[in-house]
């Protein structure tokens, strides 16, 4: 999340009149995250986080609204969208398509509890099954074919012997098929600035704008890689283990996915080390916007590669 598009206070008080949300009291661009224009909006009637797409186009966006307020129906903590007064989730805004939810209690957890990384687990898949009944399909659009193509396109940029990494892990990743493990829509970026922390429970799920259907175990590899770890890329058992039992108490895994765990957890780190990588070195114009540190991801794969314990 992070500001493209400036929206400044005469073009956002004539938007908001197209809503029932009050007068605007205030407006602040959101400089977290590297893909989408966000800003807080204060009006009389509370506080309200206004998305505005920088890639998806309005007729692509229905699968992530609609599974947002399917997902809200059910229980699940997330920001179900907010209808114009015709009854639109979808509106536009300095000719961009956007989106309109409230603020969620809570907050980002900079150093995650055991109970915290409990919480998330267990919404996590409770989230897995609600989805279950959302008819709408969509391929991940950063899957396996996504990293194999991009990756190439990287190694004559990187340290050489980093860009030798980086080949022999999607190497290895090309060796593994999962496709008898069970699927559904998943989050597919659940770090932790994508959920907010209310005490020790999950106060909402946000920024769902990567969902797609694809293997379940898979986002919990993200989930837990982001969740868990520490600064040297290690993960902390007590943490694992504690989202790992809280996932398993709600939808437990079966023998096949038990299997490809490990290679899975490798396959979440791959995504998000390729994707920094291609941040770092191709940077898209914003007035707020940073890149990440894709060695991060390159020392979780490392340590993972070591591990032979995997708390299940």
């Amino acid at each position: 999340m992070s500001v493209f598009t400036t929206v400044a206070i005469d073009e956002i008080t004539p938007f908001l009149h197209r809503y029932s949300l009050g007068q605007l009291v205030e407006l602040k661009g959101i400089s977290a995250g590297v893909t989408n224009t966000n800003y807080f909006v204060t009006t009389t009637h509370g506080k309200y986080v206004l998305t505005l797409f920088e890639t998806l186009r309005a007729d692509e966006l229905p699968f992530y609204v609609n599974l947002m307020v399917h997902l809200a129906q059910h229980g699940i903590a997330v920001a179900a969208p907010i209808a114009n007064l015709q009854h639109q989730y979808i509106d536009e805004l300095n000719g961009k398509p956007t989106l309109l939810v409230p603020c969620l209690p809570g907050s980002v957890a900079e150093s995650p509890t055991v109970e915290q990384c409990a919480q998330v687990g267990e919404m996590l898949a409770q989230m897995h099954l609600a989805a279950a009944s959302y008819p709408a399909k969509m391929p991940n659009p950063r899957g396996p074919h996504w990293w194999t193509t991009i990756a190439p396109t990287l190694y004559s940029l990187m340290n050489p012997q980093d860009a030798d990494l980086l080949a022999a892990e999607v190497a290895l990743q090309t060796q593994h098929q999962h496709d008898t493990l069970p699927t559904g829509v998943i989050h597919a970026d659940l770090f932790r600035d994508n959920a907010l922390m209310n005490g020790e429970h999950v106060g909402g799920f946000i920024d769902f704008y990567y969902a797609c259907t694809d293997v379940l175990l898979y986002d919990l590899a993200i989930t837990l890689n982001d969740w868990c770890v520490l600064e040297d890329g290690e993960i902390d058992d007590e943490r694992a283990l504690a989202m790992l039992k809280a996932y398993q108490s709600v939808r437990p895994l079966n023998p096949a996915e038990i299997q490809a765990w490990p290679t899975l957890l490798r396959a979440a780190a791959l995504r998000f080390w390729v994707s920094r990588l291609l941040d770092f070195y191709q940077p898209a114009a914003g007035e707020m916007t940073f890149a990440k540190d894709p060695s991060h991801f390159q020392r979780v794969i490392s340590r993972h590669a070591q591990r032979r314990n995997f708390w299940i």
